[in-house]
């Protein structure tokens, strides 16, 4: 195999390709990446056995094959070539090499056989559609933030995708949550996707199909089925097994008879909680919302370290209350709003909260209050 490559289009194809390889793994095969280069194109295939990326470029193919070698290792040797660079790799199988040239550098990588490298089997999907790169970023940006980090429930270290039910009709959903914040998002249903399985899309999938989402005219094709789920530009092409579990009933816990209105500046709410958190103490981070008529005082009181208060105008008409939050999740929360003022629903100190950008209803979060 002989091919040549400008720097930076191997430089994008390699560094999806790393970010998915496991570091520290027990099977050499998979710290590698696989090079296949055939006709005036040349891709890269990493795996950790549960995510797969194919990373597909133009390149100049003066002797087709494929090998394997190490992800990181070519990814760190392609970052410190200068911009600009003509890149060449040579595949000499006999002596298990492979040549990277660039200019006046020259490296010389160890292979393994591409034989070995496994391949994820291509699953019958039984949903395909396409949806705007734009609508998936927000559906994953403004829902990933609740995904739960706790091993013991699997079933929430994602993102649940589904089609559900709203009062406009069925909605393109994704969910997410960790049992102290709910983050559910809605967009228009892309024609094809009624049939569509639901299914948990693990938090390291999300944070790989992050970088196909960055052009907002591309289209992105979705493809679904009960064990896999495919997301694929014509550059990229990512698939990953789904969380086999089973994710809770979550409409039970977002409240409906919230009544008491608070509507405040999210981008003003958000940076008084971070000055008063400031003096709260790491464990519990908790800030206390006293509410008045058109007053909300933000506190904290933190015996080892001090105390902190804001007062902000808000607009609010309903009776007193005291409540309180993990500043955290305030902070997360109120930092999803895109529109200029931030909606709080509240029913009493010990329910959970509602929280929406104005008046969309197709972005609601839900967040547990804390005794202050």
């Amino acid at each position: 195999m002989k091919l040549s490559i400008e720097r930076a289009d191997l430089l994008k194809a390699v560094s999806q390709a790393q970010s998915v390889v496991e570091r520290r793994n027990t099977i050499p095969i998979l710290a590698n990446v696989l090079i296949e280069a055939e006709g005036n194109q040349v891709s890269f295939r990493a795996t950790d056995l549960d995510v797969e990326v194919i990373d597909r470029t133009d390149a100049t193919v003066d002797r087709p094959g494929a090998t394997t070698v190490a992800a990181v290792t070519l990814h760190e040797i392609v970052r410190k070539l200068p911009d600009g660079a003509l890149v060449t790799l040579t595949d000499d199988s006999a002596s298990g090499r492979l040549t990277v040239e660039a200019g006046r550098s020259n490296f010389s990588l160890a292979t393994l056989p591409k034989e070995d490298f496994p391949i994820m089997t291509s699953a019958e999907y039984t949903a395909n559609f396409s949806a705007g790169a734009a609508t998936l970023r927000r559906l994953f940006d403004k829902s990933k933030f609740a995904i739960s980090t706790e091993e013991t429930r699997y079933y929430l270290n994602g993102v649940y995708m589904h089609v559900a039910d709203s009062d406009g009709g069925r909605v393109f959903r994704c969910v997410a949550t960790d049992g102290h914040r709910l983050a559910r998002i809605d967009a228009d249903l892309p024609s094809g996707a009624a049939d569509m399985p639901g299914v948990i899309v693990p938090r390291k999938t999300v944070a790989e199909l992050r970088k196909l989402l960055d052009d907002d005219d591309a289209q992105i094709a979705v493809s679904v089925s009960e064990t896999k789920v495919r997301f694929a530009t014509p550059a990229v092409t990512l698939t990953s097994k789904v969380i086999d579990g089973t994710f809770p009933d979550y409409s039970r816990v977002i409240p409906s008879g919230n009544t008491k209105r608070l509507e405040v500046d999210a981008s003003e709410f958000a940076k008084a909680v971070d000055r008063v958190a400031t003096v709260s103490s790491e464990r519990s981070r908790a800030v206390k919302l006293s509410l008045d008529e058109d007053r909300l005082v933000l506190s904290v009181n933190a015996p080892d370290s001090g105390a902190a208060e804001e007062e902000l105008a808000v607009a609010y008409g309903d009776e007193k209350l005291e409540i309180g939050f993990n500043a955290k999740y305030l902070l997360e929360i109120a930092s999803q709003v895109d529109r200029e003022n931030a909606v709080f629903l509240f029913n009493t100190a010990g329910d959970p909260t509602l929280m929406r950008e104005g008046n969309d209803t197709t972005a609601v979060y839900v967040v547990m209050p804390m005794r202050v």
